[in-house]
């Protein structure tokens, strides 16, 4: 049922990512282009051909290099086995009570999923970690350097961009940025407070955390190699390959799937 749910949703299948967008990513991560990079610092050499081979692998996307252009494709079962080593390693979590931490650089799609985790954590007595609330990052982004400001909704952190109103606050800003999750643990330390023994997210809050040697897992669309290189090499332990850009409400049965095959359905 969930495989249809994936296909029928575009979370996998052929999904809105192109193939322009993914192979420019590879080309980007080969070049160790920080706007991919997402905190990552790879061991290995990963030229353009080494990611596409491994997205093949990891996701599904076609493996030839010759077609350039058009729709790019996720293998639902790659989604489902992913889904399925992300609820055992949030499942493992939970029974050993460990402190967690949750972050987006998607919250307008991905907040509501994340937000259901932590509540289900929470619920268990895990403490779903805050650090760092109402503190400045400044982040390069096309628009020149901005400064953020870290947020926590419903036990996710996020960040909103210093100064801008109206609707698109109320979720904060898309960001593939590490500086969030490195402005946290450092938020931590200094007020002594726990650190998080898993980070849960996206972007650069899994590589982030995940190169800073913290247990991190996450979803991660085509254009993400980071992630998946990342799992490939040890930083990350699970990249979960699907749209993370579909409506929000598409989520919801993942949500379901995860919190029960994590034993955390209430």
């Amino acid at each position: 049922m969930l495989r249809a749910h994936l296909l029928a949703a575009g979370l996998a299948g052929r999904v809105a990512t192109s193939r322009e967008e993914s192979l420019r990513s590879y080309r980007l991560f080969a070049a160790r282009d920080p706007r991919v990079m997402l905190g990552l610092d790879p061991q290995g050499g990963w030229g353009e051909g080494d990611v596409l081979r491994l997205m093949a692998d990891r996701c599904g996307v076609s493996g030839d290099p010759s077609y350039r252009s058009g729709p790019d494709v996720i293998d639902p079962e790659r989604t489902l086995s992913g889904l399925d080593a992300f609820a055992a390693r949030l499942g493992a979590a939970a029974r050993r009570r460990a402190p967690v931490l949750l972050g987006t650089g998607h919250p307008h799609r991905l907040l509501g999923f994340y937000a259901a985790l932590a509540d289900a954590l929470s619920a268990v007595g895990c403490l779903v970690l805050t650090p760092a609330q109402g503190r400045c990052v400044d982040i390069t982004t096309r628009f020149g350097l901005r400064t953020h400001i870290l947020d926590y909704v419903r036990g996710v952190a996020l960040v909103r961009e210093l100064g801008v109103s109206g609707a698109g606050r109320e979720t904060g800003a898309h960001t593939h940025s590490p500086l969030p999750v490195r402005a946290v643990l450092e938020s931590a330390v200094e007020g002594g407070r726990p650190l998080p023994e898993l980070v849960v997210g996206d972007h650069g809050w899994v590589c982030g955390a995940g190169q800073l040697g913290i247990e991190a897992i996450g979803l991660a669309d085509t254009d993400d190699p980071a992630l998946f290189v990342g799992e490939a090499e040890g930083q990350v332990s699970v990249a979960v390959p699907l749209d993370d850009a579909v409506r929000s409400d598409y989520y919801r049965p993942l949500t379901r799937y995860v919190l029960n095959r994590a034993c955390l359905s209430r």
